[in-house]
């Protein structure tokens, strides 16, 4: 048997756990970074570049001279006002790499850390420019994304895991079954509607493993025709959450620019061209089966002509870009949790939201919802309070 083989890469391994909550830390501590680029008048194609340069450097200062594969689990993607998908324009592109971020736009920011393969992904939605109270439809779209993602992470908790009372009132609760899909989408969509916006169609959650951002399982919200989702989260598992929310219709529609942002599948192929191979052999070393962006291979030319055949020949996935059917504002977040027999916890996710910044004549009044969202996502375990009481003493 290998040593690969006797490892245990699973949630009861605590290595594994520290790995992603190293992981989870790097990316919010980026994510931060990147966000204080986010401004008026800055270059979409740069503040990528600046993200993915943070990144690495942050990635390298952590399980030093030891044989561990760390690197990205998502590049740093900047999406402009109505982009649904992850954006990462190309400098070789001019039209593209020229883009600037406008005053008051909804710009979405992607990236990722990985550690041993156990990737955190987070994405955050920043209002460009606005300083002090947002208000209006802006307001009604960040509360609406937030509490909906709130809601969504409640949602996914299997039943019964956080169940009080007496072993025969806890047994009762683990018999329930876990919200369908479809009833999960009509809870989320009772928090859009009191803030007058729309879920994003196919908004999709995946279930997460080593090396793997799109595993076995997946929640597809308001799905579109012919999607749907499969599965329900259970302990011990990871998953990488997301919340798509639009003042539009939620329709979304394919965008003309190129599709950059690209990962590799586990697909053979003879390929031809000797730049689609140094291609795929700089993407195999450097990111593996993570999403990479063509602006972080070393010649961004031969990365698009290379990427042309890997793609024909399905070596490599392509993310189209997508954004609103209507051009509308779109807020996204993403948050890496881990589910285990305490409930759940956040890996890595957006920055921590502050509700006194956004002002609207509008609230939540679904009785249902509310009680939902009144509930901890875990269980005290008493190891602070009980670190407390030591200090206390002491």
């Amino acid at each position: 048997m290998s040593e690969a083989q006797e490892i245990d890469y699973t949630l009861k391994n605590p290595d594994t756990l520290t790995k992603y909550k190293t992981a989870g830390q790097i990316s919010e501590k980026v994510l931060a970074e990147v966000a204080k680029l986010c401004v008026p008048g800055a270059k979409f194609a740069e503040i990528c570049q600046k993200g993915d340069d943070i990144l690495a450097e942050e990635v390298g200062k952590v399980y030093r001279g030891k044989k561990v594969t760390k690197g990205f689990a998502h590049p740093t993607t900047v999406s402009p006002s109505s982009y649904v998908t992850p954006y990462t324009p190309l400098s070789s592109d001019e039209a593209e790499a020229a883009r600037e971020i406008k005053e008051g736009e909804a710009i979405k920011i992607q990236l990722g850390a990985q550690i041993d393969g156990f990737g955190v992904i987070v994405c955050d939605t920043v209002f460009a420019g606005k300083e002090g109270a947002i208000t209006g439809r802006e307001a009604d779209l960040a509360l609406a994304t937030h509490y909906a993602n709130e809601l969504l992470l409640r949602l996914m908790i299997p039943p019964g895991t956080l169940a009080q009372g007496t072993d025969e009132e806890k047994a009762k609760a683990a018999a329930q079954k876990a919200p369908t899909q479809s009833k999960i989408t009509q809870l989320l969509e009772k928090v859009c509607d009191a803030y007058e916006v729309k879920l994003v169609e196919s908004t999709t959650s995946w279930l997460f493993d080593r090396n793997e951002i799109e595993g076995a399982k997946k929640i597809v919200l308001a799905p579109a025709e012919g999607t749907k989702g499969d599965g329900v989260p259970e302990a011990p598992e990871v998953w990488g959450v997301e919340m798509g929310v639009s003042l539009g219709s939620g329709k979304v529609k394919k965008l003309d620019d190129r599709a950059t942002l690209h990962r590799r599948t586990l697909q053979t192929y003879g390929l031809k061209r000797p730049t689609s191979r140094k291609v795929l052999s700089e993407v195999q070393k450097k990111f593996g089966t993570f999403p990479f962006s063509l602006r972080q291979l070393e010649d961004e030319r031969d990365a698009k002509a290379g990427a042309v055949e890997c793609v024909r020949g399905n070596v490599f996935r392509q993310y189209e870009l997508v954004g609103d059917k209507e051009d509308a504002p779109v807020a996204r977040l993403l948050t890496t949790v881990s589910i285990s027999k305490n409930g759940l916890t956040k890996l890595g996710g957006p920055a921590p939201f502050d509700e006194s910044k956004y002002q609207s004549d509008k609230k939540i009044t679904d009785e249902e919802v509310l009680k939902i969202l009144e509930q901890p996502l875990a269980r005290n375990t008493g190891k602070k309070n009980k670190k407390k009481a030591a200090k206390t003493e002491a």
